[in-house]
């Protein structure tokens, strides 16, 4: 069975669209999980939302989606990513916002814990770090947790001793062994490691195989949509970049 990972779409119907095309092409999958942030940034939450319910996902909440319902403020925002958080709620009907609402901080599906930050701050924390990840391995049972938020494809691995942090590019195929891993898909919608394509993983449970894959989407028309919504101009750039 195959599972397709992705996090922090950030309301990128475009890349989105890209990302599920490539991973038919790629062989296709069974289930898909999202690691949260489903909106926030860009100009179509309720189309993404929309085509996310149609995989009958297995997903959880990240800070974005949290903001938009109402859950936590967006105090603690970026002025240009509250702006943009305070335009998406607008955009959103009572049923979107009763899906938002019902995504869980953390979920446990087989040997992986489900998580948008970590497993001790599911929505908040970021793990950047070895350090970070050091810590955070105390905070879940399982073999493997999957993480988003960074927007940077990622991987650690605790050895029984030692952690070691590797960044993940396209192509890569990694043969899950012993060792307890923390893994990152990287954006779909809004990629932060100065490569544009929008980023995500196919997890070949039977093979215990996971692949990273990059892809092009038309990044032009997300720009254009985002600037009829009057977005901000860091946020229309920035994912011209991967920044």
């Amino acid at each position: 069975m195959k599972y397709l990972i992705i996090a922090d779409i950030h309301s990128n119907l475009e890349a989105f669209e890209a990302v599920l095309e490539d991973a038919q092409n790629h062989g296709g999958f069974g289930h898909t999980w999202c690691l949260g942030d489903v909106v926030g940034y860009g100009p179509d939450p309720v189309a993404c939302i929309k085509l996310l319910k149609q995989l009958d996902p297995v997903c959880v909440c990240g800070n974005h989606d949290s903001a938009a319902v109402g859950k936590i403020d967006v105090g603690d925002f970026s002025s240009e990513a509250a702006r943009a958080n305070r335009w998406t709620a607008g955009q959103l009907s009572a049923e979107d916002r009763e899906f938002l609402s019902g995504l869980p901080d953390l979920l446990v599906e087989d040997d992986f814990t489900i998580v948008h930050g970590s497993p001790r701050q599911p929505v908040w924390e970021y793990i950047s770090h070895s350090f970070t990840a050091a810590d955070n391995f105390r905070y879940f049972a399982t073999r493997f947790c999957l993480v988003g938020h960074t927007h940077v494809p990622f991987l650690f691995e605790h050895d029984g001793a030692e952690v070691s942090g590797s960044v993940l590019r396209d192509g890569d195929v990694l043969v899950m062994g012993d060792n307890r891993l923390i893994i990152n898909p990287g954006s779909v919608g809004q990629p932060r490691d100065r490569e544009p394509r929008a980023s995500y993983l196919i997890f070949d449970a039977d093979e215990m195989m996971l692949r990273n894959y990059r892809v092009t989407y038309d990044v032009t028309a997300t720009q254009e949509k985002m600037e009829r919504a009057d977005l901000p101009d860091f946020l229309v750039s920035r994912i011209a970049w991967g920044i």
